[in-house]
């Protein structure tokens, strides 16, 4: 079984600054791309930003500049900085995983159970 579980989600003022954390565990075989997603109400779940085993990283034009992806492999974790927030980017945040594990080897999207994000103006 594999899990993703987010942290750091929270209510801040615009300009402020938050740190989403997402750590990946159980019977995980190797992890491809990880990324952030976000969901606002009344719209679409959206990428945020995405970034590969290897670093590099994609981000959507309305963060470019203000959000920062990372990620640590020893510790099968992902990271999203995010600064000079504004009351736009309120949503509930999910983490995704590109993951193959050890039970299946088969390679499949894993999700966390979101944490949510509100930035007061």
């Amino acid at each position: 079984q594999v899990q993703l579980v987010e942290s750091g989600g929270g209510l801040v003022q615009a300009g402020g600054s938050l740190r989403l954390s997402c750590a990946a565990s159980g019977r995980i075989f190797s992890i491809n791309v990880m990324g952030w997603y976000r969901q606002a109400p009344g719209k679409q779940r959206e990428l945020v930003a995405g970034i590969t085993s290897g670093g590099v990283t994609n981000y959507a034009d309305s963060v470019k500049g203000r959000f920062t992806i990372s990620r640590d492999n020893a510790k099968n974790t992902v990271y999203l900085q995010m600064n000079s927030l504004k009351p736009e980017d309120t949503a509930v945040y999910y983490c995704n995983g590109n993951i193959r594990s050890r039970n299946s080897g088969f390679l499949r999207d894993y999700w966390g159970q979101g944490t949510q994000v509100t930035v007061s103006s």
